[in-house]
C-alpha cells in the first residue's frame, strides 16, 4: 500500500504509450502507478512518478519491481511465461495471470483453445514443415497467411504466401528458429474489435463494438461504434469476447479483434491489455479503458461503457518519412487554431518514420465528414501538411 494514500500500488510491466496513458487515469483515481522501463525515454518513463529502469525479460529485475507493488500488470504480452509463474509461485499478484496472457502471447495455443470452445476463428493449422503449409493452402486455397506464433505485432510477423513463395519462405523461417502456424486468407468486409473488460470477481462489462481500419498491418483508424453494424451482430461479438475472457480467466481489459465476413465474425487476434482500439475511450466513453484495466486489476467494480456521442474517430498519429521543419508546438497551435474540438493525445515520442507518436479523437453526432477530419488532423500532426490543400506558410 502507499503509505501517503492508504491505496493499493499497481506495477505496470512496460513503458511505452500504453502505461503512459495508464498513469494519466491513475492519478484521476489517486492510484500510484510504478513503471518497469526498458528506457530512460520510454514514453511512460518520461511522466511517472515511480520509474525502475529494468528489462522484461529479466527476471531479478521483475523479482525487485514486484516487491514494491500490490498487483502486476502489463503494457504488453512479452514476459516470458516462466518469469510470471515463478513469480506467482512466490505470492506475487498477477493480472492477467500467466495462465490466461499465455493465449495473447502465443497465437498457436489461442487458436487451439478457442478452437476447442467452439469460437469461430478461421482454419488453421500448425507448421513444423514446408509441406504443411502446402498441404493446407491446396486444401483451402491460396494465398495463405503464415504467422508467428510468438511475438508478432502491428503487421510485423505475418506473411501472405502464394504456393510458389511458400516452401522456401518457410523453410527459411523454420531455420531460423520461428515458430509457425497457417491460416486461411479470409474474405472480410471489414476488420473490428471488441473490447471488454473483466475483474477477479467476474464482472464484466463490454464497450461498444469498433471498426478498425488497417494500413500496412498497422491500426491507423478507429471508428466508434462500427458504422452499420446491426444491433444483433454488435451484440454478439461483446458477448462472445466477453465469453472469451471468462473462458480464459483473464482479468483487465481484453480486445478481441475481429474479422467481418459475410458468414459472420471470426476471431483473429486478442490483446491482454488496453489497445489501440480502444483509445478513443479517452474521450468517447463514460469509463475510459485505462481506468477499466485499474478497475479491473484491483477488482473494484467496473465503471459504465456507454459512449458520449453517437460518433467517435480515432486517428493514430504516425511519424512522417522526413521530420517535418515546424516542431510539435507550433503543429499543436495550428491544430487547435484549425479544430478546436480535437482531442490530442501524444506519448512524448522522439519522431521516427511510421512510429505511433500520438492519436487525435474527434466526436460527433454522425459520421458524415468526421473520419476526414480525424485524417487531416492525424496527417496534420505528423507532416505539418494539410492533406486538402490547405497549408500553413
Amino acid at each position: 500500500m502507499d503509505p501517503h494514500t492508504g491505496l493499493p500500488v499497481v506495477g505496470m510491466v512496460g513503458g511505452g504509450q500504453l502505461a503512459r496513458m495508464t498513469h494519466q487515469a491513475a492519478i484521476a483515481l489517486g492510484q500510484t502507478l510504478h513503471v518497469l522501463a526498458a528506457g530512460e525515454n520510454d514514453s511512460a518513463g518520461l511522466v511517472a512518478g515511480e520509474v525502475v529502469m529494468g528489462h522484461h525479460t529479466d527476471l531479478d529485475a521483475l523479482r525487485s519491481f514486484a516487491a514494491g507493488v500490490d498487483v502486476l500488470t502489463f503494457d504488453h504480452e512479452h514476459v516470458p511465461a516462466a518469469h510470471l509463474h515463478a513469480l506467482v509461485g512466490t505470492g506475487v499478484v498477477v493480472r492477467p495471470g500467466p495462465d490466461a496472457l499465455l493465449h495473447a502471447q502465443d497465437k498457436l495455443v489461442m487458436r487451439e483453445r478457442l478452437a476447442a470452445a467452439g469460437c469461430p476463428s478461421p482454419p488453421y493449422v500448425a507448421v513444423h514443415d514446408p509441406a504443411d503449409v502446402v498441404s493446407f493452402g491446396d486444401e483451402h486455397g491460396w494465398p495463405v497467411v503464415v504467422k508467428a506464433a510468438r511475438g508478432g505485432y502491428d503487421g510485423k510477423g505475418v506473411w501472405v504466401l502464394d504456393a510458389a513463395d511458400a516452401r522456401a519462405m518457410v523453410a527459411e523461417l523454420l531455420d531460423a528458429g520461428t515458430p509457425l502456424l497457417a491460416e486461411e486468407k479470409v474474405t472480410m468486409h471489414r476488420e473490428l474489435s471488441a473490447l471488454v473488460a473483466r475483474s477477479p470477481f467476474g464482472q464484466g462489462a463490454a464497450w461498444p463494438v469498433v471498426e478498425t481500419v488497417q494500413r500496412d498491418g498497422i491500426n491507423t483508424e478507429v471508428l466508434a461504434p462500427a458504422p452499420g453494424l446491426s444491433g444483433d451482430a454488435a451484440h454478439q461479438a461483446q458477448e462472445l469476447a466477453l465469453r472469451i475472457a471468462e473462458e480464459l480467466g483473464v482479468v483487465g481489459v481484453l480486445a478481441v479483434e475481429l474479422f467481418d465476413t459475410s458468414e459472420g465474425t471470426l476471431v483473429n487476434e486478442l490483446a491482454m491489455r488496453p489497445h489501440n482500439s480502444g483509445h478513443w475511450t479517452m474521450d468517447g466513453a463514460r469509463t475510459s479503458q485505462f481506468e477499466q484495466h485499474l478497475r479491473a486489476v484491483l477488482d473494484y467494480p467496473l465503471g459504465a461503457t456507454d459512449p458520449l456521442a453517437p460518433a467517435c474517430v480515432m486517428a493514430n498519429v504516425l511519424g512522417a518519412p522526413q521530420r517535418p521543419k515546424m516542431g510539435p508546438d507550433e503543429r499543436l497551435h495550428h491544430l487547435f487554431a484549425r479544430y478546436p474540438d480535437a482531442h490530442v493525445h501524444l506519448y512524448g515520442k522522439e519522431e521516427r518514420p511510421g512510429r505511433k507518436l500520438g492519436h487525435v479523437n474527434f466526436l460527433g453526432e454522425s459520421f458524415d465528414g468526421l473520419q476526414r477530419r480525424g485524417n487531416l488532423a492525424a496527417h496534420w500532426l505528423s507532416h505539418a501538411e494539410w492533406l486538402d490543400g490547405y497549408e500553413i506558410h
